[in-house]
């Protein structure tokens, strides 16, 4: 995928853009600032933000008045948790200048545009944003801008790198989440006694930097890697809940903990310049742990069970269970009753699915499945967590990922791969737990009639 194609899916989520342009940077506005590394110069434009002084946004500490000063001062403080994060050498890192306009807001949804300029043998980018915004798309636009920094442009045609989405994202949100000072400031909002208060929004690292990741997917299923390799704008936008956002912020966080991982990051950032798209950068970076999207969704299902597992939550009822169990065995696809007629999402079974789907179909399905019914039997109803326990079995006998039994002490030797188990004999499988399933159903339900 081209740099337009990777930041048009960024304009959905950060309403960002990115524009090269061969203009020299305009002269300096009026009300301007300068941070204290003098890398991000700040300006803003006259005019006024009726918005800025609602009620609704003047008392909420997600939302930023910016201002010059203030806003400079903000942009460093990120600039150096992302740094910290990527554990970026002193000695390295950014270089070029960072011109900040701000400009009154109109509405809520406001895009912010990153704008990249030539200058005196250098690279210069301009970001142009209102000067209302969350803290959320203050601190992805500031990451944003600094990974492409990183990175560093095509040299021959200036072509702006592909950053991933999850990682600028994630990056984001792991340094809202864990850096120990006050992050983000606005602008003052009113006066106490005389005295001007200004709002500042801080994050102070606890014991836990994931707390909000783990309140957000206790009841929603993490996206997969190849989910959060395309997001959907709604995603992007936060209209899922924060699941998005959440499961890139886990994704990040794992990567970050692998042998070396903030190196193999930065790796890939210096990669990507010269690659097609940050697919094949990322792998490269990462060739010790995975090589191709097979070996990262194994790894990745594996760190999302193991962080799961570390706060379950309280069980559900039984009933709540059953309805849950029963949803997890329904599979999703979009189905054409009539040729040239638009497709409809239907819900079909497992058994179903075994019999009509593709080989890669099933592997991308019955992945999540499995993950999911992991995840999910830790909070099941007791009765309903030994069933779910079949059919994750039974899904894991069909991909041939079930472990095998130790190997006697008298075989000594390589123990050989599982056997694969036919659609048939899974199908047989299914069909027994979906009896057994109803007979629990029955219990349960007739027990709640009977308290009734």
């Amino acid at each position: 995928m081209n740099a337009v194609r990777q930041f048009g899916v960024l304009v959905c989520g950060l309403l960002l853009s990115v524009i090269p342009t061969f203009a020299q940077p305009g002269g300096d506005l009026p009300h301007s600032a300068s941070s204290v590394s003098g890398q991000f110069v700040v300006s803003a434009v006259d005019g006024i933000s009726r918005l800025a002084w609602s009620p609704e946004i003047a008392t909420n500490p997600a939302w930023l008045r910016l201002e010059p000063m203030l806003t400079a001062v903000s942009a460093e403080r990120v600039k150096q948790a992302l740094a910290k994060e990527l554990q970026v050498p002193a000695n390295a890192g950014w270089r070029s200048k960072v011109f900040m306009v701000l400009r009154p807001a109109q509405s809520l949804t406001e895009g912010v545009s990153i704008q990249v300029q030539p200058f005196l043998q250098v690279w210069q980018y301009r970001v142009e944003l209102p000067n209302l915004l969350s803290a959320q798309r203050f601190t992805r636009t500031i990451a944003a801008v600094l990974l492409i920094q990183l990175a560093g442009l095509e040299p021959a045609t200036g072509r702006t790198p592909e950053i991933p989405a999850w990682l600028a994202d994630g990056l984001a949100q792991q340094i809202l989440a864990v850096d120990t000072t006050k992050l983000t400031l606005s602008a003052p909002t009113k006066a106490i006694d005389g005295l001007v208060q200004s709002r500042q929004n801080a994050n102070v690292r606890g014991v836990d930097g994931l707390a909000g990741v783990r309140e957000t997917l206790r009841n929603a299923s993490v996206l997969t890697f190849q989910q959060l390799s395309w997001p959907e704008p709604a995603q992007l936008a936060g209209a899922d809940g924060g699941v998005y956002f959440a499961s890139a912020q886990l994704f990040t966080s794992e990567l970050l903990q692998l042998k070396n991982g903030p190196a193999k990051l930065r790796a890939m950032l210096a990669r990507l310049p010269a690659c097609a798209n940050w697919q094949t950068a990322f792998f490269a970076a990462f060739q010790d742990d995975f090589s191709r999207p097979l070996e990262v969704e194994k790894w990745w299902s594996l760190r999302v069970v193991n962080f799961s597992r570390r706060e379950v939550g309280p069980r559900w009822t039984p009933a709540a269970s059953g309805a849950r169990l029963a949803e997890l065995l329904n599979v999703s696809v979009a189905v054409r009753h009539v040729a040239n007629a638009l497709p409809v999402h239907e819900e079909i079974s497992l058994q179903a699915a075994l019999r009509s789907l593709t080989p890669a179909q099933q592997l991308e399905v019955l992945r999540v499945k499995l993950r999911d019914l992991e995840l999910a039997q830790l909070r099941f109803a007791p009765v309903y967590a030994v069933v779910a326990d079949g059919y994750r079995r039974a899904l894991a006998d069909y991909l041939g990922e079930r472990k095998p039994l130790p190997l006697a002490a008298d075989k000594p030797g390589k123990q050989p791969p599982p056997r694969r188990a036919s659609v048939g004999e899974t199908v047989k499988k299914l069909n027994a737990l979906d009896l057994r399933r109803r007979a629990v159903d029955e219990q349960v339900n007739g027990l709640i009639r009977r308290l009734r």
